[in-house]
């Protein structure tokens, strides 16, 4: 899959004739599956390239800031997912000023000329260009064959990411996952953090969150496994008296998680944080890349009067997500693959 850089004034791509999909794509769920699936069916019949086109940052990014709504899936997400799913190109357009005041024509232009688009599928409500003055018909008429795909229902509700990013928020992982296709996971390097999980005896590793703020928020059961090299044999090549727990997958820990702001320990300058300790494990995992797929969730985050008391609660929470694991011996997502 090769990846381009899209601005209003970027100058032409040399790429194949294409066959092309537009949106944000955050989470990429079953809806976007169902378009970039027809988007590859086609492109192989009409002998095309396909080509989905995304935006950076997110217009909703754009226009609020920090109050947008909470992304899904970073862009690396996005573009691993996309890899996986066999498109040929990613073209990462850079929504800013000159972008959003794009005419539709211009827009169709920025199709024809820079992508080679030759055929677009679309969803059903799908606008664009300023002040989304331009439709699929207007595409049409514009020289373009355009595919329109019907809104993916799943439990007969509609499918998008706004319904995902309220499942989350509510903890109904399971839901999450039917609509996503897949358990819900963040991907991210372990940063240097504060250290302060370790003078609480729970030390933890600090994901790199890569959004202004994520849909989640409390304590998890998570499933974590390292893209680089298998981490349950890391971490026994560094200590093997301590090994950790089995995750589901081979060479997967299993953890306890925490997403929040931490308001027991921070609370002049709230900033968001993916914070993973793994039971039983005393390892150096800086810089590695992990993706933490999220099991179960515990509660929400808690302020804690003194860090004695959070010390407790942090091993409550551990000693209930032993039992968790003890417990549930299957994949707890069915034929989902993690």
């Amino acid at each position: 899959m090769k990846l381009l850089r899209l601005h209003a004034r970027t100058p032409h791509h040399q790429i194949p004739p294409t066959a092309v999909t537009i949106g944000n794509f955050d989470g990429i769920h079953v809806g976007h599956q169902a378009m970039i699936a027809q988007l590859k069916n086609v492109a192989q019949a009409e002998n095309l390239k396909s080509l989905v086109m995304i935006f950076e940052p997110q217009p909703l990014e754009f226009f609020k800031g920090y109050d947008a709504p909470p992304r899904i899936t970073s862009m690396r997400e996005k573009i691993e997912i996309l890899a996986e799913m066999g498109v040929d190109y990613v073209a990462i357009a850079k929504f800013d000023d000159a972008f959003r005041s794009m005419s539709a024509l211009d827009f169709a232009e920025l199709l024809k000329k820079q992508l080679n688009a030759k055929s677009l599928v679309l969803g059903d409500d799908f606008h664009f260009g300023k002040n989304r003055s331009g439709d699929s018909d207007f595409l049409r008429q514009q020289g373009f064959d355009v595919f329109n795909l019907d809104t993916i229902h799943v439990h007969e509700q509609r499918v998008s990411s706004t319904r995902i990013r309220e499942v989350l928020q509510q903890g109904d992982l399971t839901l999450a996952a039917k609509l996503l296709g897949r358990p819900y996971s963040i991907t991210g390097r372990v940063l240097h953090g504060n250290k302060i999980g370790r003078t609480l005896d729970f030390p933890t590793i600090n994901v790199a969150l890569h959004r202004h703020k994520p849909c989640l928020r409390g304590i998890y059961a998570v499933d974590v496994r390292c893209m680089e090299l298998p981490l349950s044999r890391k971490v026994a090549e560094e200590n093997p008296q301590q090994t950790g727990i089995a995750g589901y997958t081979p060479y997967s820990l299993f953890g306890a998680a925490n997403v929040g702001t931490r308001p027991a320990i921070q609370q002049d300058d709230p900033e968001w944080r993916l914070e993973v300790h793994f039971p039983d494990v005393s390892a150096n995992l800086y810089g590695l890349l992990m993706r933490v797929t999220f099991l179960q969730y515990v509660h929400g985050e808690k302020n804690y009067p003194s860090l004695q008391a959070l010390k407790q609660g942090i091993a409550d929470d551990v000693i209930q997500l032993r039992q968790y694991r003890q417990d549930t011996v299957e994949f707890p997502f069915g034929n989902l693959s993690l």
